[in-house]
């Protein structure tokens, strides 16, 4: 049995997605009860994983926590090369990984990253924080440790029983 199913890798579907995962308001207070949910729901995993929830104007730090002992400081880079993608591009790195085709030397060539291209992420585990009637990314939820397509998974199945929680789905 799988721990998590598989994200789309279709750009339309991987956009439908992003598009109805939107919230009605977004405080540290959604942080704090998100990134719980989000530690919780990894600990079924046996990989450690770091969560790191950010606001996108500021880069003010609402959430961040590992799951248990083993994440390395390498796992807060990638944390940091992710959220900067999002960022960047208004998409998941889910998103732009497919995008991309994986593909790093393209990636690099097309946005023209030269030397600044390891600030970026194209894996999957960060995803838009967008929220009703605001225009933009008002934040950046990143998960990292697992395979990526299940960072980026974990965080969509969270993101969606949290808005289903709050009536917003």
């Amino acid at each position: 049995m799988s721990l998590c199913v598989d994200p789309p890798r279709d750009l339309e579907a991987i956009s439908a997605v992003e598009a109805r995962l939107v919230f009605p308001s977004f405080t540290a207070e959604t942080a704090w009860e998100l990134g719980n949910a989000l530690r919780s729901r990894l600990l079924d995993f046996p990989t450690p994983a770091v969560i790191n929830i950010s606001l996108a104007n500021s880069a003010q730090l609402l959430f961040h926590a590992v799951t248990r002992s083993g994440t390395q400081p390498d796992n807060d880079l990638w944390v940091a090369r992710k959220r900067k993608t999002v960022l960047r591009w208004g998409n998941s790195t889910w998103y732009m990984h497919n995008k991309m085709q994986g593909d790093e030397a393209k990636f690099t060539a097309k946005y023209m990253l030269g030397e600044t291209a390891g600030q970026y992420a194209i894996h999957g585990g960060g995803f838009p924080i967008r929220v009703k009637g605001v225009e933009g990314v008002v934040g950046v939820i990143v998960v990292s440790g697992l395979k990526q397509e299940w960072d980026h998974q974990v965080i969509v199945e969270t993101v969606e029983k949290y808005l289903k929680s709050q009536g917003a789905l």
